[in-house]
């Protein structure tokens, strides 16, 4: 069971009162010219000093902790935050359309949560929907770097309370009294002698004929109602009941089923299609033409298109990594390793070099789009974190403007970061301009692993000098196979290049990896750098983008050196921090983990720290690596291997806008991570994966995750949200390595650890897409 433990009355330092915090400030906004009352507000980052603490040999503050991931996105989007509003509706509901993409994060009632609270509205009065592009709002509609809470949470709070403070004025204004004596209360205005008016019948007098600027006051934490008190999901009883709609659910007239047989190797391209007119014949079979990357068919069902994959007959062009595989590429980023710079003079030094594999970033609902595409128009639906870029590139890719392609963003099944890009989108508005036809394209799930998007092949080198009790450098080079930006990252990076605290001719990645890493101890003279493999396999920045590599290397060094001056992991750890809340965290951790408690032979305690998105978390986790279990029987393919049986998060999250959301995200990186450590990667050969589904690609299965998961959530330490979504994993990676490497008496320097084992019977290449089974019972394991 999951534990929640909170400060009963908001932020425990009085954060909210003090200068600098919420508290009684005024925020601006504006009264959108609208029909019934609207309301907009000013986007603006929030600046957080970084902490200050001293050690023997002191680290200086890095970029992530002056300017971060976040800080940026806040920055870019802020022009074009007045362009978003809260809407007040006839029937006394308020509707705001998001300009983020839900897929199962939970974001959608956060925000439902936020207005319900500033406007006194119930919750089930509030409708979040996900808004379609808008190429106004420029940078101001990307999904990522767990930035939403972070930049929503003041702006759509201002917009709710000026939303309310105008529907209060109007009836102060209907009945002549001043509105300090009027009161609000789930959707209704109250006056002297019980006078009541609903919201409803107040919004369109509340409504401005011209956009104004007006200010509010935000509640005080201590008189929250719903803000920091756990709230199931508003989309909780359709997901159970198999209500919720997802892109693969969605229906469009005409739009029927579509495939694409794929070539064998990394976007191979098509020479020629042999028997086109044979499988144009086939049942229910509408339409074959060849694309970029394949040959797309339309059928009547999903089962006839799979039927058509495995007839065709087609001779293929070339990839783009044809010649790579796991060993090239891993020589290839050893070549490129930036050299170290700190001589260890008089220093003890360690040295350790440590490879992560490529890791696919496919989610559970296979990618889909439906695409109807006319001579001068468009319209698109499909999840998208990034719907601006995508429309931008479509309509091009098109010859359309920008202005005829519409694209709608529906909720997807997960995510992983795969929804940064717009492939299946863009694949299936070409096929139909080809096809001249409605299509409801999805890739199957081999799709996913061989050709969708992969986190890249990494190498980390550590390099760390000591002497004398103190650690007088840490130096981190992080070599890595390129890492595609190219979804609105990189613009928001130019757009704000004058704010940075990183200087130099830094590329895009390099920029991201800036602003996310930064070592929170005091090891002197600390550098971490990135340094990319230009190879052309198509890569994303999966889920916390670098950190779950970055911080393993860290953590598992530092318990070298924990060790190599002779103290114990935790204590060491408490004398090099620098951060008092990562100190927290640990002092929680340690304490409710039982840290040091003594274990049987071949199992063991790890501990994990990463401060990053504003948050502080620590992971404490532990192992089984005896033979009995590593080597336990299980049915099928699957990889068993040691086993993660107790794991406990402690994370400090700034507010805690929904306790039971942010515990379901701490839950989700530890299961990330079991994989990442434990089981999951792409074997790349010959220039493709041979992973082809969930059965080859082992995320975590039941019998590697913990059955003791325990999440404890530290009272507030600020008024406003850090970042959480992807929060947990680096952690959790890091102490998760650091509890195996106890428990064996080695340092793991490769992951994940069954890398070297394939432990399954690839799927042929050729069809890309294999046959669904009908005796599916006999494939479960």
């Amino acid at each position: 069971m999951a534990e929640l433990r909170r400060s009963p009355n908001g932020p425990a330092d009085g954060s909210a009162d003090k200068p600098g915090g919420l508290g009684r400030r005024r925020f601006l906004g504006y009264l959108v010219a609208a029909p019934t009352l609207a309301v907009a507000v000013s986007w603006a980052a929030e600046a957080t000093d970084p902490q200050r603490a001293y050690a023997s040999v002191p680290t200086l503050p890095q970029p992530e902790e002056l300017f971060d991931l976040g800080d940026l996105q806040n920055l870019a989007a802020a022009p074009t935050s007045g362009l978003i509003s809260v809407q007040v509706n006839t029937d006394g509901t308020a509707s705001f359309a998001v300009p983020r993409a839900e897929v199962g994060q939970g974001m959608t009632t956060a925000i439902a949560m936020m207005v319900a609270e500033e406007m006194d509205l119930p919750l089930e009065k509030v409708s979040v929907t996900l808004a379609d592009a808008r190429p106004e709002l420029m940078m101001n509609q990307l999904t990522g770097g767990s930035n939403s809470m972070r930049s929503m949470y003041v702006p759509v709070r201002t917009a709710a309370a000026i939303a309310r403070q105008r529907l209060v004025e109007t009836a102060a204004a209907q009945w002549g009294v001043a509105a300090s004596g009027l009161s609000t209360r789930n959707g209704v205005v109250t006056g002297p002698g019980g006078r009541t008016a609903s919201y409803g019948s107040l919004t369109t007098a509340a409504a401005s004929r011209q956009t104004t600027a007006v200010s509010a006051t935000l509640k005080s934490p201590s008189t929250f109602t719903i803000l920091g008190k756990p709230q199931n999901r508003i989309d909780a009883h359709d997901i159970v009941t198999g209500r919720k709609k997802f892109g693969m659910d969605l229906q469009v007239p005409n739009a029927k089923p579509t495939m694409v047989a794929r070539p064998p190797t990394i976007n191979g391209t098509v020479v020629s299609v042999n028997n086109a007119a044979a499988v144009r014949a086939m049942p229910g079979i509408t339409d074959v033409v060849a694309i970029t990357h394949g040959v797309a068919v339309r059928g009547d069902t999903f089962g006839q298109c799979i039927d058509a994959i495995q007839a065709l007959d087609v001779t293929w062009g070339p990839g783009t990594v044809d010649r790579e595989s796991d060993d090239t590429v891993k020589a290839k980023l050893r070549a490129a390793q930036v050299p170290m710079t700190v001589p260890p003079l008089l220093s003890k030094t360690i040295d350790a070099e440590f490879t992560f594999a490529f890791a696919s970033n496919s989610p559970l609902e296979p990618d889909n789009a439906i695409a109807d595409v006319r001579p001068d128009r468009a319209e698109i639906w499909a999840s998208l974190k990034v719907p601006i870029v995508a429309q931008e590139q479509i309509a091009a890719r098109l010859g359309l403007p920008v202005s005829a392609v519409k694209v709608h963003v529906v909720e997807g099944g997960g995510s992983f970061g795969r929804h940064l890009f717009h492939d299946v989108a863009a694949e299936a508005a070409e096929i139909s301009q080809k096809m001249g036809k409605p299509v409801k394209l999805s890739w199957s799930r081999t799709d996913n692993f061989r050709q969708g998007r992969t986190h890249p092949m990494s190498i980390s080198r550590v390099r760390v000098n000591y002497a004398l009790g103190n650690v007088l450098s840490y130096e981190q080079r992080h070599t890595s196979v390129q890492t595609d930006f190219g979804h609105g990252l990189g613009e928001m990076i130019t757009a704000t290049a004058a704010h940075l605290p990183v200087g130099g001719n830094l590329s895009f990645a390099e920029t991201i990896f800036e602003l996310t890493q930064s070592s929170p101890y005091n090891f002197g003279v600390t550098t971490q750098v990135l340094n990319e493999v230009p190879l052309k396999f198509n890569t994303g920045s999966m889920r916390n983008i670098y950190s779950p590599n970055v911080v393993c290397a860290q953590e598992l060094v530092v318990d070298q050196l924990a060790a190599k001056m002779g103290k114990d992991p935790v204590r060491f750890r408490r004398e090099f921090l620098r951060d008092q809340r990562l100190l927290a965290v640990l002092n929680k951790a340690a304490e409710a983990g039982n840290w040091g408690k003594p274990m049987p032979a071949g199992t063991a305690q790890g501990i994990g720290l990463h401060s990053e998105y504003r948050g502080a978390v620590a992971v404490l986790a532990e192992i089984d690596c005896r033979p009995q279990t590593v080597n336990r029987p299980i049915r099928g393919e699957g990889v068993t291997g040691p086993r993660v049986t107790r794991a406990l998060v402690v994370v400090d999250a700034g507010f805690a806008i929904n306790p039971r959301g942010l515990e379901a995200q701490m839950i989700g990186g530890v299961q990330d991570a079991i994989a990442l450590v434990l089981t999951s990667s792409l074997h790349v050969r010959n220039g493709i994966p041979l992973e082809g589904s969930w059965d080859n690609y082992f995320y975590t299965r039941q019998w590697n995750s913990p059955l003791d998961l325990r999440v404890i959530i530290m009272p507030n330490t600020s008024d406003t949200p850090s970042g959480a979504g992807e929060l947990a994993v680096a952690p959790a990676v890091a102490a998760i390595a650091c509890a195996y490497a106890r428990a064996t008496g080695a340092m793991p320097t490769s992951f994940p650890i069954n890398h070297g084992t394939l432990g399954f019977e690839p799927l042929p290449l050729e069809p890309s897409t294999p046959q669904s089974p009908t005796d599916g019972l006999d494939h479960t394991f």
